[in-house]
């Protein structure tokens, strides 16, 4: 006779602390404008296959060895262009050895916690910023410290403020963080001069500064400032970058620029036995020879897909969408009015197809963000952005009321004239 069991629960065996649990994945919504997915078309398969095929004829056979003969810091050909291209494009001068490759930036964000972090730190952070980052943060148990940003980033005369407010209660802060160049998801760029001024505040608190510059590559002008840690005096600085942004995310292929001492730390958390080296070896034969022309092709498809977006957050939004035109990158970010609060738009967006990321979950400040959206434009169609923004309107306009569709017809008809500017 046979018995029937009770499958095993294993929720009481949960280690405590747990996020919550993932939702199964179904594919991509219809009209997907979360991510940092990056644009099919321009990804340059026909040179990658290329160089594949060249990589694994010529040191396939390494792939036998952990690290594929390069040792634990990553394949050495990247590096060397890394460190070529930062020197090139960022001013930051720096040896093969002083940059560790990792699985995308999120592992590098994780490292450099992992070696400075414990539960009750306090870390300075702009006010809106990745979502990654200030999920890590909260799962650490570590105060983030808002600081505001306008048209030029940060604003280093609030940094000044905090820092002075929190050394006067005896905290300092383990590092300030800062996506100076393309600001996620703010797009703007930090200037030279803010620049100068926050590395005068670290210095003189002795607070480090946390480089994320993960999309400097796509600057649509390509002119950028120098990176913050060429530009520091008294090496207080940490980078990291990606591949992600500028050739595919999928490669999951990252880096950290720091000194050995500190490299040394990281890598000793860095318990993967190493970052996937196919992935490094097609991307450290493919830069040298296509990179720079890459780049280009990639930023002209992603400023084309911004301007759609924008004509048609202007057309079917009206008044009742304010952004500011980014200076590069793959986001928008989108302020609606005080009524809309994208935390509790974002279900029946969805429900019509929709993906958007809430503004809340960027933010620091949960009243900042309740009416803000991060859009991104890399991945959808031109078609697709259109039809998009149409059916996010909709959800709007049945849930919230706006946009009233009298400020649609003043847009447009405002969009006739050569003197109609853009939301701002």
């Amino acid at each position: 006779m046979s018995r029937t069991t009770s499958p095993l629960d294993f929720a009481p065996l949960f280690a405590p602390g747990l996020p919550p649990p993932a939702a199964k994945w179904n594919g991509f919504p219809k009209y997907n404008f979360i991510g940092g997915h990056n644009d099919a078309g321009q990804v340059p398969l026909d040179d990658l296959i290329k160089t594949m095929n060249d990589v694994l004829a010529r040191e396939g056979r390494t792939l036998a060895t952990y690290g594929v003969a390069s040792g634990p810091l990553g394949y050495q050909p990247l590096r060397e262009f890394l460190a070529q291209k930062l020197k090139r494009t960022a001013g930051i001068s720096c040896g093969a050895d002083e940059i560790l490759l990792t699985s995308g930036s999120l592992q590098a964000l994780d490292l450099v916690n992992g070696i400075f972090l414990a539960r009750g730190d306090t870390v300075i952070i702009e006010q809106a910023t990745y979502q990654g980052a200030l999920t890590r943060l909260q799962r650490l148990g570590v105060e983030a410290v808002g600081i505001p940003l306008d048209g030029e980033g940060m604003r280093v005369d609030a940094l000044a403020a905090a820092l002075d407010g929190l050394k006067r209660r005896g905290v300092r802060p383990k590092y300030i963080y800062t996506i100076p160049t393309v600001q996620n998801p703010t797009g703007t760029i930090l200037s030279e001069a803010r620049r100068h001024e926050m590395l005068r505040l670290s210095a003189q608190y002795g607070v480090p500064i946390f480089e994320d510059d993960c999309y400097c590559d796509l600057i649509w002008d390509g002119k950028r400032p120098p990176a913050l840690y060429a530009m520091s005096e008294h090496g207080g600085v940490i980078h990291i970058g990606s591949f992600s942004k500028s050739v595919a995310p999928a490669l999951r292929v990252g880096y950290i620029v720091a000194p050995w001492p500190l490299l040394s730390r990281m890598l000793a958390l860095k318990t993967d036995a190493g970052s996937g080296a196919l992935e490094q070896m097609v991307l450290g034969e493919f830069c040298p020879a296509h990179f720079d022309a890459h780049v280009p092709v990639l930023k002209r498809a992603l400023r084309a897909k911004l301007e759609t977006l924008m004509d048609a957050l202007n057309e079917h939004f009206g008044t009742s969408a304010e952004f500011e035109d980014p200076k590069g990158g793959i986001f928008l970010w989108v302020k609606f009015p005080e009524q809309v609060e994208t935390l509790k738009l974002f279900a029946p967006a969805l429900a019509a197809g929709v993906a958007i990321n809430p503004g809340a979950e960027w933010s620091t400040d949960q009243s900042y963000g309740k009416n803000r959206t991060r859009l991104c434009f890399a991945n959808p169609s031109h078609e697709t952005i259109r039809a998009g923004i149409a059916a996010l309107a909709e959800v709007c306009r049945r849930e919230f009321g706006v946009p009233a569709r009298i400020a649609n017809v003043e847009r447009r008809r405002a969009s006739k004239t050569p003197q109609n500017p853009r939301a701002t």
